[in-house]
């Protein structure tokens, strides 16, 4: 037995309406029907998966977070820089990864990390994003560290 893939991410919220509006203005997700709970709950499409956002008295912790893949990093990042959402809960707001793919952190609404995720750095123009830093100049990286990718469909260098 095992897992197939990701079914869906449940987040929790202080403010669901805001958190959802979140959602479908700087990522494009949309509302899709939601079983009901007996609390407050929207789920939302995102890709083939969904996000479930839920509101309830939870505390939301610092470092855990999900990912997501976008279709135009550069709008994320400057509506992000723009509204004061980059956060830097792993030392630094952007990160080029040793296989050159980029890492964008930001919260949302309900204080939870989201982590904004570019397959390919030689895309985007990192003079215009002044967070921008290379992980391997902040840590050093070595052996299993350059094998890592965050895209498991990219065929790695040798």
């Amino acid at each position: 037995m095992s897992a197939t893939g990701l079914n869906h991410l449940s987040i929790g919220s202080t403010d669901i309406e805001r958190s959802v509006r979140f959602y479908e203005s700087l990522f494009g997700m949309e509302r899709i029907p939601t079983y009901n709970f007996g609390f407050r709950t929207q789920y939302l499409r995102c890709g083939d998966q969904q996000i479930h956002v839920f509101q309830l008295p939870d505390s939301v912790p610092r470092f855990q977070h999900f990912a997501i893949n976008v279709d135009d990093f550069m709008q994320v990042y400057e509506r992000a820089s723009a509204e004061g959402l980059l956060d830097d809960a792993f030392g630094n707001a952007v990160n080029e990864m040793p296989d050159g793919s980029v890492q964008m952190y930001l919260r949302d609404p309900g204080g939870n990390l989201v982590e904004v995720n570019w397959p390919d750095a030689a895309t985007l123009d990192a003079s215009r994003i002044k967070e921008w830093k290379k992980l391997a100049e902040r840590h050093e990286q070595r052996g299993e560290n350059l094998e890592a990718t965050l895209y498991h469909n990219r065929r790695q260098a040798s």
